[in-house]
């Protein structure tokens, strides 16, 4: 009898610890930027605030601006900032911007660089350390690549996620990274060369509404609505792969102010039913503090 309680207290022990974690993996993310590290969280309580914002808003990831030529104590404050977010729960990706890491040689080997820092600092602090890195490559910001059909630098882009990506799995980092809705519109083939690049792309669906164009809450509510499932349907239309990136979907704090949460709820009210959907992400936690000055 000793023997049959046992196993049944396993089984059941283990019937629910797949069912908790099978249901920690759907959550889908609430992610918000945070840029000027260290002079934001460095103000006075600035860590425990940013927390503190995470837990109101139901942000469970940051984007946090890394640079590797931090001294040992602005690492340390780093770590004590990633060990806060993880006990409520909060992932931390280090946030690397360029605009020509998509070109090889110098401007991607700097990115690698700065990869490298990353991998780095999560051997120095193996208890507080950085889940992912996030990536925000914009060469479509340089004027050669500017204009609607304009993806000539998408083989570069992907190439730099790519080698972003051999660097970080190793590691048990995630790579994530910011796209604009242009490369949504590229042919089939440049969709699917997107899409197997990365496990998770951020998509930047910004100007949909302004504060001051008049139109209702509902108004905006339909609009967001529609364009978030347009975008979704036009990424993957005639890309029946499992393994394909999951989309994030990024809004802004100049186009909705402070009906930002609601157009943020409304994204997963609209798409939690897709399989592509990843969840949403808030750009800023910077707008916000300057609307509080």
């Amino acid at each position: 009898m000793t023997r049959a309680f046992s196993w049944m207290f396993c089984v059941f022990f283990f019937g629910v610890f797949s069912l908790s974690a099978g249901a920690g993996e759907a959550l889908p993310a609430h992610g918000l930027w945070v840029w000027k590290n260290p002079p934001v969280v460095d103000a006075p309580q600035g860590a425990e605030k940013l927390r503190d914002f995470c837990r109101s808003q139901g942000i469970n990831e940051v984007y946090v601006s890394f640079s590797p030529n931090g001294d040992a104590s602005e690492e340390g404050r780093l770590a004590h900032l990633i060990a806060l977010l993880h006990r409520s729960n909060i992932r931390v990706e280090a946030l690397l911007s360029s605009e020509n890491a998509d070109e090889p040689g110098k401007h991607r080997e700097k990115l690698l660089e700065r990869v490298r820092a990353i991998v780095q600092f999560n051997r120095n602090h193996p208890a507080d350390r950085f889940d992912g890195i996030h990536l925000d490559i914009e060469p479509q910001q340089r004027p050669e690549n500017k204009g609607p059909g304009n993806l000539r630098f998408l083989p570069g882009l992907v190439d730099a996620y790519r080698a972003v990506r051999a660097l970080a799995e190793p590691a048990h980092l995630t790579v994530n990274a910011d796209i604009q809705n242009k490369l949504l519109k590229g042919s089939l083939a440049e969709r699917r060369l997107l899409l197997s690049s990365l496990p998770r792309l951020t998509l930047m669906l910004y100007e949909l509404s302004s504060p001051s164009d008049g139109e209702t809450v509902e108004k905006k509510k339909e609009k967001l609505q529609a364009a978030s499932q347009k975008f979704l349907d036009m990424a993957y239309a005639g890309l029946p792969d499992p393994n394909l990136a999951k989309m994030v979907i990024a809004l802004r704090t100049p186009d909705y102010g402070e009906l930002l949460p609601k157009m943020l709820n409304t994204l997963d009210e609209s798409n939690r039913e897709n399989q592509h959907y990843g969840g949403w992400a808030r750009h800023s936690y910077n707008d916000y503090l300057k609307a509080g000055k």
